[in-house]
């Protein structure tokens, strides 16, 4: 008798592990939600101001961008492996302030930041004023993996590069006609600047630019990487908010990953990142809420311009900004992608 309760125990548990095992599986299939947004810089972005084909190119890359880091979750890949799938393709387009296509100086070089951001464990990479590293966004990764800092900077970083075998590239490798003569045109609205660049007043067509990704794999954890060739005509080594770590960039997997882009300096006094995560996670607002109320209730009355994309815990995505025009696109799941410019 014993035997027999103890066979029919056995079965029992065997019917009871089968189930949770199913259940388990049920559990994962439904929590395999990802998701993926993208920006390519926000700004003075109209129909008026863009040719169709310009308008294509954009649209394109963007494309091309976000199905690069969208394979990667479609595959099991982490939200690391994707955000940086994302942003190198838009570091090697001339179309955005990133990477290639990258702003001037005042000096007539380029200095580049970036930032990348792991939700899961919380740890993070950024560098700042770099020049000759072709990826700053992958220096950033090495900085967050390879090193005890979180943040690296100028001849330094550029060092730390060299060591791990990222690939180097002469600084003339950012020029491009287009930022060339933006320059110019910033330098002829200047004139004569004063001391203190913070106190002259620029065009806004030469504040921003800036490419990003934000990303849920299907493990439920979430990434947000952000990569700059920064403000037209900066000098004295200013560094925006893309390279600060809850300024432009911020991921947390108990609220959600934001990648910025607008007037850096704005973004960096009013930490909009983690400002956007924190209102979720500990006032228990949603996604839409939080972004809003940071991209126009308290950004925008202080003449903060710009704009964020989101990913929240869940895998929804949001992308608030209040300026004419966002570069933009995402994809959720095996959704279509998403592609947009203009605020409408």
């Amino acid at each position: 008798m014993k035997r027999i309760a103890l066979i029919a125990a056995m079965g029992l548990f065997g019917v009871a592990a089968n189930t949770a095992l199913a259940d388990n599986h049920g559990h994962k299939a439904a929590d395999e939600t990802f998701a993926i947004a993208i920006h390519g810089g926000a700004g003075t972005i109209t129909r008026e101001s863009m040719t169709p084909e310009r308008e294509r190119a954009y649209k394109e890359k963007l494309t091309e961008a976000i199905n690069a880091g969208h394979a990667v979750l479609a595959q099991g890949g982490t939200s690391m492996d994707a955000v940086i799938a994302a942003v190198q393709i838009m570091e090697a387009s001339p179309l955005f302030n990133a990477g290639r296509g990258a702003v001037y100086n005042w000096n007539g070089e380029h200095e580049l930041d970036a930032s990348i951001m792991d939700g899961k464990t919380r740890e993070a990479g950024a560098v700042a004023s770099v020049k000759t590293v072709k990826s700053p966004i992958a220096l950033a990764r090495k900085v967050m993996e390879e090193s005890v800092h979180v943040m690296l900077s100028g001849e330094g970083a550029e060092q730390f590069s060299r060591e791990q075998g990222l690939e180097q590239v002469d600084n003339s490798y950012f020029n491009t006609d287009a930022r060339y003569k933006a320059l110019q045109r910033m330098k002829e609205q200047v004139g004569n600047p004063q001391d203190k660049q913070a106190w002259v007043t620029m065009d806004d067509n030469f504040k921003y630019g800036t490419v990003g990704a934000v990303a849920r794999d299907k493990h439920g954890n979430l990434a947000a990487a952000t990569s700059t060739g920064g403000m037209t005509g900066k000098r004295y080594g200013r560094v925006g908010d893309s390279p600060i770590i809850g300024a432009g960039t911020w991921a947390d997997n108990d609220s959600c990953a934001v990648s910025a882009t607008g007037h850096g300096e704005y973004f960096i006094r009013y930490h909009v990142a983690a400002d956007i995560c924190s209102r979720m996670k500990y006032q228990q607002v949603d996604m839409v809420t939080a972004g809003d109320t940071v991209i126009h209730d308290v950004l925008l009355p202080q003449g903060g311009t710009g704009g964020v994309i989101i990913v929240d815990k869940d895998g929804n995505v949001h992308m608030p900004f209040n300026t004419e025009g966002m570069y933009r696109a995402k994809r959720i799941g095996n959704s279509p992608v998403e592609v947009a410019i203009y605020n409408d």
